[in-house]
């Protein structure tokens, strides 16, 4: 599982991420310098740390490499949920108390995901869970389920 990553590290992986193409350090060094003070070495460490923890690939262009990123900060995001969900000792009540911090929008956009991975879910969760064996799944399925209202 992919631990946090750090303040600039992300702001290195925002931009190959961002602009969803292979990278120069000097193209992220330039746009970076935009916001702070920063050297050349610093950004190719992080790069070569970003390689290193199989964040980016690189190709050899010239005497520069090209970094790509190796996934997409939403598959990052997802990971990093399901790293902070599986550390839950109870992660039905962790997910309800997710679900209450989220903002409007951000219910919305669960929705939307909802109406995607629902169609290849069984019909009754809990009653697939039941059936495999696994009664406490199958409870906590239940306890879980928020009231919409609907």
């Amino acid at each position: 599982m992919p631990r946090q990553l750090g303040e600039l590290e992300d702001a290195v992986m925002t931009r190959v991420w961002e602009w969803n193409r292979p990278v120069t350090v000097r193209e992220v060094l330039e746009d970076l310098q935009q916001e702070r003070s920063i050297a050349y070495t610093t950004v190719m460490t992080v790069m070569d740390n970003l390689h290193q923890k199989g964040w980016v690939r690189r190709e050899v262009e010239g005497r520069a490499y090209r970094y790509t990123a190796v996934s997409t900060r939403a598959a990052y995001a997802a990971a990093l949920m399901n790293e902070a969900w599986s550390q839950s000792d109870n992660p039905a009540a962790a997910l309800v108390a997710f679900f209450g911090m989220m903002s409007a929008e951000q219910r919305e956009a669960l929705r939307d995901a909802m109406r995607i991975v629902l169609p290849a879910l069984p019909e009754d969760g809990a009653a697939a869970a039941d059936e495999a064996g696994d009664a406490e799944a199958a409870e906590a399925a239940d306890d879980a389920e928020p009231e919409t209202g609907r």
